[in-house]
């Protein structure tokens, strides 16, 4: 179990740094982290919600390919997007190994576990930037009911 020590200025506590080690503490950091991420990803849900549930007309049932094509036709809701992705994938991530520090004893199993969740950290957040900025919102031979409006005039 980590050590925990309270923070001055708040009744929280943050992992303790070991005696006379030197460096970086990085349970510090991760904690600090978990923190700030999920501050930042509460407004980006709540303004992705907010956006397609609530400020487009027909809310959810105005969602569908055409929908999406066109949002993701804007360079502020792909970066929007992928701000959410990778700050969701890494929080879980760092959630998960913490989870896994503290309860996985056996040396070459914890390993694994933490190899096995960076792994699939950095497989999700490749593949959901690069579907991210290279979805094509009018593909060819696609339906022209289901594209965006501005596929038309292309």
């Amino acid at each position: 179990m980590t050590a925990t020590v309270e923070s001055p200025r708040t009744p929280y506590a943050y992992p303790a740094r070991s005696k006379g080690r030197r460096g970086p503490n990085i349970e510090k950091a991760g904690w600090i982290f978990m923190r700030a991420s999920g501050v930042v990803l509460v407004v980006l849900i709540f303004g992705h919600l907010a956006y397609n549930l609530l400020f487009t007309p027909g809310g959810i049932h105005a969602i569908d390919f055409g929908f999406i094509g066109g949002k993701f036709a804007n360079p502020l809701w792909q970066w929007w997007d992928v701000a959410m992705l990778w700050l969701a994938i890494l929080h879980g991530s760092n959630g998960m190994r913490t989870i896994v520090n503290d309860y996985v004893h056996r040396e070459p199993l914890r390993r694994l576990a933490l190899g096995a969740i960076a792994s699939s950290a950095i497989i999700l957040i490749a593949l959901g930037t690069l579907i991210t900025f290279t979805f094509d919102p009018c593909p060819v031979g696609a339906d022209p009911e289901l594209l965006a409006s501005f596929c038309a005039d292309l």
